[in-house]
């Protein structure tokens, strides 16, 4: 098979995606993560361009390193400059890294009106730069910026930059679609010229997305016999990002046949999503490959054909590249959909086929109201037992209330604060139990009352944290009478899970998400032996037991 290299640099070119910021930590930990993925080079950044990228060169642990090698960025010398004069080829002499890529001008206009000199003089500076940092114990890879815009302006001149790194000693010559603007038809042709007037240079591919066409491209380019190239995990680039690594790597191993990372590959949709974290990005769920919605099936015909088949609706086995078949439950699912999500219920068994058509029912008619249980799964769990009479009975909700109060901080009456208090009444085992609680706001202090209410009870509930809310408004034309759906992620530290809850007053349906959420929770925990009742199927009796629906 033919071996494909992946360079990533995420930690550079993707650095420059608006709204990351990395800092020494997280490239270090994005290091270890990438290279356990098993990509080939990680451009970790560029020497002396910021105190963050200095400290990460200083801290890399280069001999732990187990598939990846790491490589340092910069350019080629300044025009009329000796090298051994230049700080960037300085700076770059002395980083840690053992591998240097730096990237000179393949477009005359570039060359003229960016540079300010001569074409002669771009060709010193490639022939140059590439000479100095190996005479330094660098092995060099040549970025040919804006090659493609070049070669289809001077194609003569644009081949020139090509020989000229690679004749000075440069280990891979890479073409830069650096504005994103060619289609594929394009890089192919290009890409194959070069392949066959330098016959001997490793050539790779450079591409951005400002076309939709990165993946497209690069792919192209490995057709015409590119072995080489570069993107960044999770699409990350500046303006509209770089080659998406997370889908490059299936599409050339999975689909051409390529050798790219073996066995790792198992491990795409983990690493996609804790670099996403460290990014404090959130993973885009319609990612191909490795989004949580890759593999996810709403409709009743696409869920029955799954179960049947796969391959039906399916192009891979999502477990390949670490990803995980999900079956949304909405208005438009079918049974299949219903029995496959059954299947996974750890409280809910022998379900009739009576049974999940009331499940299916009660589905469409809460959907119809504004509940969404595609991103609920939890509250879907607590809505089945409600069906099929078997949830445990923890506790049943009797009533709330909400009140809110303006405060005066200081005697002049200028710094208010609105404070809100709420109260809960709730019965456990024929016990009822009325707590008052206050708190930064009506969904605050309701989370608070009913935590108060329950813990002496319940004391696992001191370890649900609230992770998320977001609130969306159904139907704007009602304006402040619109209904509105909240959804609610909660964790106990080992565990997430969402919950929802829908009503026109905004309070009633938080409440409905965190009584879910905080039953849910209980469920989880394994709390005491209601739950052993609810898997036996012992409980007859149909109670409220706190669920939203």
């Amino acid at each position: 098979m033919r071996h494909i290299e992946i360079y990533d640099t995420t930690l550079r070119d993707g650095a420059q995606s608006e709204g990351i910021n990395y800092s020494v930590s997280d490239k270090l930990k994005i290091i270890k993560k990438l290279d356990s993925l098993g990509v080939h080079y990680i451009e970790a950044g560029w020497p002396g361009a910021n105190p963050v990228d200095n400290e990460v060169f200083d801290q890399i642990d280069y001999e732990g390193l187990k598939n990846a090698q790491i490589t340092a960025f910069g350019c080629t010398r300044k025009p009329n400059t000796e090298e051994a004069e230049d700080n960037v080829l300085k700076m770059l002499v002395n980083s840690k890294a053992r591998i240097i890529t730096i990237f000179g001008k393949a477009w005359d206009f570039q060359v003229t009106e960016a540079l300010n000199t001569t074409l002669e003089e771009n060709l010193n500076m490639i022939k140059g730069s590439v000479a100095f940092l190996i005479e330094h114990g660098k092995k060099v890879f040549f970025d040919c910026e804006h090659f493609f815009d070049g070669y289809k302006a001077n194609p003569e001149y644009a081949l020139e930059t090509v020989k000229a790194a690679h004749n000075a000693g440069a280990e891979r010559i890479i073409l830069c679609d650096t504005n994103g603007g060619c289609i594929n038809n394009e890089i192919y042709k290009i890409t194959r010229a070069v392949v066959e007037a330098v016959p001997s240079a490793l050539i790779g591919i450079h591409a951005h997305n400002d076309s939709d066409l990165a993946i497209a491209n690069s792919l192209a380019s490995v057709d015409a016999g590119a072995s080489h190239v570069q993107g960044c995990m999770n699409g990350y680039g500046e303006r509209c990002g770089n080659t998406n690594i997370c889908s490059l790597i299936p599409n050339l191993q999975l689909k051409r046949g390529f050798e790219v990372i073996g066995e790792n590959i198992s491990k795409l949709s983990n690493t996609a999503r804790q670099i996403a974290e460290i990014s404090n990005k959130s993973l885009n769920a319609s990612m191909p490959y490795v989004g949580r919605s890759a593999f996810a099936h709403k409709a009743g015909v696409h869920a029955s054909g799954v179960r049947k088949n796969s391959q039906t609706y399916e192009h891979i086995d999502p477990s390949v590249v670490g990803n995980m078949r999900r079956f949304l439950i909405s208005d438009q699912a079918g049974s299949a959909s219903i029995k496959e999500r059954l299947d996974g219920l750890k409280f809910v068994q022998n379900v009739s086929d009576d049974d999940i058509k009331k499940i299916i029912n009660e589905i469409k008619k809460l959907e119809w109201q504004g509940f969404a249980f595609e991103g609920a799964d939890a509250s879907f769990e607590i809505l089945v037992m409600k069906v099929l009479n078997r949830q445990p009975n923890f506790f049943n909700i009797l009533g709330f209330r909400v009140i809110g109060d303006t405060i005066s901080l200081s005697d002049t009456g200028a710094d208010k604060r609105t404070i809100s208090e709420a109260s809960v009444k709730i019965e456990i085992d024929g016990e009822i139990i009325h707590t008052v609680s206050e708190g930064d706001g009506p969904v605050n202090a309701l989370d608070r009352a009913l935590r108060k209410a329950i813990v002496e009870k319940y004391p696992e509930v001191a370890n649900f944290k609230l992770d998320d809310f977001k609130v969306r408004i159904l139907d704007s034309k009602a304006a402040t009478g619109a209904p509105v759906r909240v959804t609610i992620e909660s964790s106990d530290g080992l565990h997430k899970w969402d919950t929802v809850g829908v009503s026109e007053n905004i309070i009633e349906a938080s409440y409905g998400a965190i009584v879910d959420s905080i039953y849910y929770g209980l469920i989880l925990q394994g709390t005491k032996e209601v739950l052993q009742e609810a898997k036996d199927n012992l409980k007859t009796e149909s109670t409220p037991a706190g669920s939203a629906q």
